[in-house]
């Protein structure tokens, strides 16, 4: 027997496979059977040639099988691309008593975007028996009943759909009693007990019978139940309800204990037979969600109702009154639905980073759905308005969100986008899914200098490979669209080697000076910097860099005027006559360098006769400051310090000799207004003294005559000057300025003097007078003891 039913049961499942290779293509969809608690992996069907493709491109084209809700009930096999089973399904757990079971499902396909509907139906396989919900029954009927009296029994169940559900029900055999089959409005099926012959309690009190359901399947399977009957002496009422039919309508969300109805039935016996009491006729006690007033007939609800996973209850209510007869009626409960369930969303595909600068690409792929009814399952899908982004709805709940415009990183670099999802019932119910987008990044912005123009300061003198700067900029893209690097562009100054100059850090834009610069040489150049990013295509910029060299306090002043001559020392001639203020000379220096390591001050340093003379600090001017006496000595030499204003100070000193002469006054010794060329002057003077030393030879006796005869008469004359003059009114007489040019007459004056208290004199040669404001030269031989002085 075991083995028949192992063979039965192998040939049942090879035919339910069988079904399942079947598949039809209508104008909606391509439909799918398969045996329900079929194995895992189980082959279904071959997609790509179901929907016309080509070998291979499901997989080129990432397909995908999406379901409603979490479940996965078929995947494509990774190797064959054939749609398989990824679980083992019941019919029962998905469907309960709905027929036909069917699964709609999608397959989605990207590049391009293509949806394919389908439908996976999943037939009943006869893997339950019919089950009674008691063990035993107890029932009480009347010794007069009446022969083809009908007593109500509880049906059997079986989860089991269409012919492997119950197809009959059975007695034991008796003498009294047969069982009827009855099919209820919503197809299934119910037993009722007939009496055939009278029962007598003195003969048999109490019976016994076996209820058997069987049900359709090969081979069938079947259920049993005990009916235990208790013969009831008289009692000939039984109770009748008001109508037979009850109907009422519930909403869903009816909270537990929910006054339903109220069911009523009389009975025309008296006394305890004609007491009543109410008892549910229940499919399942146990879980059916009502309970009944035993003695007011009250039906309320037990439980909570779900429209999703009822919509119906098919109820029998029994009235029994004291004698045990009974009465029977039906209640039929429908569940109204009620908004209580938020739309879902489903997230098939997301394509996160995109890229920026693209528009219309499909970010994500997803599906709305919503398990109540009508207007409750109804639902609006958005997004918010001021994001790039917009929906587009494909085919039935499937939705693609996509790019509205061209992203740019630089001003969002991610976009969180909530859907929202709102049903049309009462009240309105709304889900919102959040996911997030990384935009990638494209080399579109070049390199951006932080100033348009950089202007370097360098000291000069520095010393090599010196750091003198820092050229930045900025690129607002990333990763390596966003790496600069520097670069010293060629410079059109064919005059300027930029290469010897200055250096530039690729990597941080750091500018080195090369070498030390001069201020002196150059002062200031510019050139250009490049930045460029690393991206595809690489983009540029330039900046104008200026280097501007600062002046180092690196050069002494430069003494022009008087010039220097330490074998010939520098001699000016002052009147003693000079008022105070009276200018000697005026000393002329300069500096190479520039600021206020140019600006020169004057500096008495020492003088011959302290308080005679002053110098004006800045512009050179020796002057005098008192009057000139008698005392003073004829001849000064006056040292000036010529400092500039650096840091630290270079200074330059100048030594100057003046002579006093008697009868000389200001306005007989105009300077030229252009110095002369000191070269001519000493030539000339070379000259002069060849001449002045022939002559004293020729007029030595006559000279040592004259200065006798000068002696004797004007002694105390020559004594009062502290040396000797030409003879009153002659000297003075021929320097006569003639030509306006600040020279002497062409003829000359010679003066031989003698000192005879100290047998000592000098030597000198005086060329023509210049102008106070032009160069003066006077030569020195220190050699001679006695003064010649030649005009």
């Amino acid at each position: 027997m075991p083995q028949t039913k192992a063979w039965c049961k192998t040939r049942q499942v090879m035919i339910l496979i069988a079904w399942m290779l079947s598949w039809e293509v209508g104008s909606e969809s391509i439909h799918y059977t398969v045996p329900e608690e079929t194995e895992s992996g189980t082959f279904v069907a071959n997609l790509t040639k179901d929907l016309g493709l080509r070998m291979g491109e499901l997989a080129a084209r990432g397909a995908r099988v999406v379901f409603k809700g979490n479940r996965q009930y078929l995947k494509l096999d990774p190797q064959t691309q054939d749609l398989v089973l990824n679980e083992k399904l019941d019919r029962e757990e998905l469907c309960g008593s709905t027929e036909p079971c069917m699964l709609p499902f999608q397959v989605l396909l990207n590049n391009p975007l293509q949806f394919y509907q389908a439908a996976l139906r999943v037939i009943d396989i006869n893997d339950h028996a019919p089950e009674f919900p008691a063990r035993e029954v107890l029932l009480k009927i009347s010794e007069i009943t009446e022969p083809g009296k009908i007593l109500p029994l509880k049906m059997a169940q079986d989860p089991d759909t269409g012919s492997h559900s119950i197809q009959s029900y059975t007695v034991s055999d008796n003498r009294h009693f047969h069982v009827l089959t009855r099919n209820r409005s919503d197809g299934k099926k119910f037993p009722e007990l007939v009496l055939d012959k009278a029962l007598d309690r003195e003969g048999q009190a109490q019976l016994r019978l076996t209820l058997t359901a069987v049900d359709g399947g090969s081979p069938p399977r079947s259920g049993t139940t005990e009916i235990q009957i208790l013969v009831l002496d008289i009692n000939d009422n039984t109770p009748e309800f008001a109508q037979e039919l009850y109907e009422v309508q519930v909403p869903e969300n009816n909270p537990i204990g929910t006054l339903l109805l109220t069911v009523s039935a009389r009975d025309l016996d008296t006394g305890s037979f004609g007491e009543v009491s109410y008892a549910l006729f229940q499919d399942d006690d146990v879980n059916e969600p009502f309970v009944i007033n035993s003695k007011t007939g009250e039906i309320r609800l037990r439980s909570a109702l779900d429209f999703e996973a009822f919509q119906s209850y098919h109820v029998g209510v029994e009235a029994v009154d004291g004698g045990g007869l009974t009465g029977k009626c039906s209640l039929v409960v429908q569940v109204l639905d009620v908004n209580d369930n938020a739309p879902e969303v489903i997230l098939s595909s997301l394509n996160s980073p995109i890229p920026e600068n693209l528009p219309g690409i499909i970010v994500a792929v997803f599906s709305v759905s919503d398990a109540d009814s009508e207007n409750n399952q109804e639902v609006m899908c958005s997004i918010d308005d001021n994001l790039p982004f917009l929906l587009r709805q494909s085919v039935e709940n499937f939705y693609t969100l996509e790019t509205d415009r061209a992203l740019d990183r630089e001003s969002q670099s991610e976009y969180n986008i909530t859907i929202t999802v709102t049903d049309m019932g009462t009240p309105r119910l709304t889900t919102q899914h959040t996911i997030t987008v990384q935009v990638s990044d494209v080399n579109d912005n070049a390199p951006a200098f932080n100033q348009s123009s950089y202007t370097l300061f360098v000291q000069e003198n520095n010393s090599p490979a010196l750091h003198i700067g820092t050229i930045s900029a900025t690129d607002s893209d990333s990763g390596s669209n966003a790496h600069i690097t520097y670069s010293l562009m060629p410079t059109h100054d064919p005059q300027l080697d930029l290469s010897s100059l200055i250096s530039i850090n690729a990597n941080n834009g750091q500018v080195f000076a090369l070498r030390a610069l001069d201020y002196e040489t150059l002062r200031t150049f510019e050139f250009h910097v490049g930045a460029t990013d690393q991206g595809s295509p690489a983009l540029s910029s330039q900046a104008l860099v200026r280097v501007l060299i600062l002046d180092a306090n690196d050069n002494a002043p430069f003494v022009l005027y008087p010039l220097q001559n330490a074998s010939a020392p520098f001699t000016e001639l002052l009147p003693r006559a000079a008022e105070p203020g009276y200018l000697v000379t005026k000393v002329v220096a300069v500096d190479r360098d520039s600021g206020q390591n140019a600006w020169l001050s004057f500096q008495l340093l020492k003088a011959t006769e302290p308080g005679l003379f002053s110098v004006w600090a800045h512009n050179g001017e020796v002057r005098t400051s008192r009057l000139l006496s008698e005392r003073d000595a004829p001849k000064h030499r006056l040292l000036l310090l010529v400092k500039d204003n650096g840091d630290p100070p270079r200074s330059a000193s100048v030594t100057l000799h003046v002579l006093l002469v008697d009868g000389f006054s200001q306005p007989f010794l105009p300077l030229p207004e252009v110095a002369r060329d000191p070269a001519q002057d000493e030539d000339a003077l070379t000259l002069y003294l060849v001449i002045a030393l022939a002559s004293v030879s020729s007029l030595f006796l006559l000279s040592v005559l004259l200065f006798v005869g000068t002696r004797l008469c004007r002694r105390d004359r020559a004594s009062a000057l502290g040396g000797c003059s030409a003879p009153e009114g002659h000297f003075p007489g021929h320097l006569v300025n003639i030509n306006g040019t600040g020279t002497l007459s062409q003829s000359y004056q010679y003066e031989v003097c003698l000192g005879g208290d100290s047998g000592t004199g000098e030597f000198k040669f005086l060329k023509e007078f210049p102008t106070l404001e032009s160069e003066r030269k006077t030569e020195e031989s220190p050699t001679l003891r006695n003064s010649f002085l030649f005009l």
